[in-house]
């Protein structure tokens, strides 16, 4: 399985240096939205965090992650106001392939609207395992895929915590086979060598949150429902997306948090690269993306966070910093099944460990690295991963 190599003390060092400018806006009032009783000080950064990594498909991958982190209100600020991201992340492999991805998150004042976007072209190898929740690693193939995906989501506050709005997709995608082994070539699958689609969509939120970065209290439910019109689309397709999120503070360092997703893919053609596919960094972590695909996917975990606060302060040339970390540690559950065939002994486990690091204590931006297991399926290895990303999982 996917094995990710990471270099994480230049991480810290670059992460100290990323408080970069800071907003006019300070307060010297103690804010419930800050983290565990910090001031009211909104801040401007900036974060270059260096990739490096490794795996099967795509040898040894560099490039950057650039995320900056801002607030839109501050003319006439708002302490409720959640502060907003623009993220870069380029990365190109020794297998020559490239990928980059550009994604937003606005809040306008008061949060009153929120813009979400993700602009993303990749050129790279992955690996095909089959269909359903049986397939097995030895009948993996290598396929290429080229990809252009457009997503853009807004949704307006409608009454209290409730969120209403509309979303664009459209991905493009070209496949072919990387190489004469496993079922790729073996196997009928609808638009083998790609397609295209559009999904026009609408959602319901419902959000009350403490805040939208390391949660400590609050929900987060969210439904999609999205439609592919023939004459957008190479097949006409509906999807329905759910997911939501419960965090429980138990003390000023401890929060259990809970998240849940279900997605569903309709219509009488259904692309295999747009059927729903277990295992990310967010949920069911530890397994492959796709490793597991079909019709339908639901998926469950909790995680528990332990706030480390040394209270020591590192001082070293540019370095000035008083690090501040989270534990974390984590178990789930999720299958994927057809209309009519969904076993409740399809379920599989994930489960594992982590720890994050605070670059931006104010508005709760972390490192997070985490390490996962999943299944042990007979004559194979477990399954497992490594994973080093921005933010929190949920």
């Amino acid at each position: 399985m996917r094995k990710n190599l990471h270099i994480t003390a230049l991480l810290i060092l670059l992460a100290a240096g990323a408080r970069a400018q800071q907003d006019s806006v300070t307060n010297n009032t103690p804010s419930r939205e800050g983290l565990y009783d910090s001031l009211w000080l909104r801040k401007r950064s900036f974060f270059p965090l260096p990739v490096l990594g490794y795996s099967q498909e795509k040898g040894l991958e560099i490039g950057a992650a650039m995320l900056y982190a801002f607030y839109t209100d501050n003319k006439n600020p708002d302490r409720s106001t959640r502060n907003s991201t623009i993220n870069l992340i380029p990365a190109v492999t020794t297998e020559k392939q490239f990928k980059i991805d550009l994604k937003t998150n606005i809040w306008t004042r008061s949060n009153t609207w929120h813009f979400k976007s993700n602009l993303r072209y990749h050129n790279y190898p992955l690996y095909f395992f089959g269909i359903g929740d049986t397939t097995h690693y030895d009948n993996r193939s290598l396929v290429k895929n080229t990809r252009y995906k457009v997503q853009v989501e807004g949704e307006r506050r409608v009454s209290g915590h409730f969120y209403a709005g509309a979303s664009v997709l459209y991905q493009h995608d070209t496949y072919g086979s990387g190489d004469s082994k496993g079922i790729y070539t073996t196997v009928p699958l609808v638009d083998k060598e790609g397609g295209y689609v559009t999904f026009l969509g609408l959602t319901g939120i419902f959000d009350n949150r403490d805040n939208e970065n390391f949660t400590r209290r609050g929900w987060w439910l969210k439904l999609n429902a999205a439609y592919a019109p023939a004459f957008l689309s190479k097949h006409p397709l509906f999807k329905l997306e759910a997911q939501g999120t419960h965090f429980i503070a138990f003390s000023r360092k401890s929060t259990l948090g809970f998240h849940g997703i279900f997605n569903s893919l309709q219509g009488d053609n259904l692309p295999f690269y747009l059927l729903p596919e277990m295992g990310n960094d967010q949920i069911m972590r530890g397994y492959y993306a796709g490793r597991y695909r079909n019709q339908n996917y639901l998926a469950g975990q909790a995680e528990y966070r332990y706030l480390v606060d040394p209270k020591m302060r590192i001082h070293i040339w540019f370095v000035d910093i008083k690090p501040k970390f989270a534990l974390a540690a984590f178990a789930g559950t999720g299958t994927v099944f057809s209309n009519h065939d969904f076993r409740f002994g399809g379920f599989k486990p994930s489960y594992g460990a982590g720890i994050r690091y605070f670059y931006d204590e104010n508005a709760r931006l972390t490192i997070r690295i985490d390490y996962a297991v999943g299944e042990k399926r007979s004559g194979e290895s477990r399954q497992k991963g490594l994973y080093l990303s921005l933010a929190e999982a949920f």
